[in-house]
């Protein structure tokens, strides 16, 4: 995919209030790191106040997967969970308008031989992320530790879809970006002995998914990660970025591949998958990203969990010409 390129029609009059949103997401991007998060952990507080159908889809997952937590407990993890979500805007500045060399201060990497070592055999990486609120500067984390191409779905505000481009691939000037449906580019990359970065842990439907359990619930799991490390040849390497809890900076833990995968069997494939996932997300749910509608796609007859929730109604696309 070729890479972002500036055009006259951005400047168009109607596109000035996001050039605007831009210019101050800059300017906040540029104070101390500490002022930052608590920005962010203001931000959240509005959020979760004033973004009434998130905070009812982060209750409803956080009562289906915690069903033994008391209220006050599942009530204090929704908060902290919404001061992570407002962090994470105030983390995507730093990672689209702040250096490399002053990100590089503030993560330190584990494991990252997991990585290295199968592709130093001349072997691809399916590199499984997981919708952690750190996902955005998780990614310039990795990009700035070695080479990962990266997926990539266009925006439908184009000035928003090129400073997003350009934020995301300025870290890592030799990586590739394919567009999420770009399937065979993808794999022509891992057979290449290139890392791809994936994560299978949003509900995109049972066309391209089986369901597997999550949680003890039945949830639609995509089998891209099964498919592409069976015919890309490569090896399933997970990994994880945490913000620490002193404020002090973020830990990257790349995990060993998991080996079982592929295993031949798509829905054996797809718990191993979520079997993991659900790991990580207990260990640190506080900073999972529990306003998606994880669990939108239902077996035949089960209800709707997110039932009287309003959905977002979607724009129709206008491109710059």
């Amino acid at each position: 995919m070729e890479k972002p390129r500036f055009r006259a029609a951005l400047l168009h009059p109607r596109y000035w209030p996001t050039w605007l949103l831009f210019a101050l997401w800059f300017l906040v991007a540029q104070l101390p790191y500490r002022w930052q998060l608590a920005l962010g952990r203001l931000f959240g507080r509005l959020m979760l106040r004033l973004a009434p159908s998130r905070r009812t889809i982060a209750e409803r997952n956080l009562a289906l997967c915690f069903p033994d937590m008391v209220d006050a407990e599942r009530a204090e993890l929704l908060r902290r969970n919404f001061d992570s979500n407002g962090i994470a805007l105030m983390e995507t500045g730093m990672a689209w308008f702040r250096s490399s060399t002053w990100l590089r201060k503030r993560f330190t990497i584990d494991g990252l031989e997991h990585l290295q070592e199968p592709q130093s055999r001349g072997q691809g990486v399916v590199m499984m992320a997981m919708h952690f609120t750190t996902l955005e500067i998780g990614a310039a984390f990795m990009a700035m530790s070695h080479k990962v191409d990266g997926m990539y779905r266009p925006h439908k505000n184009p000035v928003y879809d090129y400073m997003q481009r350009k934020g995301r691939e300025r870290h890592g000037e030799d990586s590739e970006v394919f567009q999420r449906k770009d399937v065979r580019g993808m794999l022509r990359a891992l057979k290449n002995g290139r890392a791809v970065w994936y994560a299978p842990d949003q509900d995109y439907g049972i066309k391209q998914g089986v369901f597997a359990p999550l949680f003890g619930q039945p949830a639609a799991t995509v089998t891209g990660t099964s498919r592409f490390a069976r015919v890309g040849r490569a090896q399933v390497v997970p990994y994880i970025v945490t913000r620490l809890e002193d404020d002090s900076g973020y830990r990257v833990k790349v995990y060993p591949p998991i080996e079982e995968i592929p295993s031949g069997d798509e829905l054996r494939d797809a718990i191993l998958v979520n079997q993991f996932v659900e790991a990580r997300m207990r260990e640190n749910p506080a900073q999972y990203m529990w306003v998606h509608r994880r669990f939108k796609t239902r077996p035949e007859g089960a209800s709707n969990i997110y039932e009287g929730v309003r959905k977002k109604k979607k724009k129709r696309r206008r491109a710059a010409k």
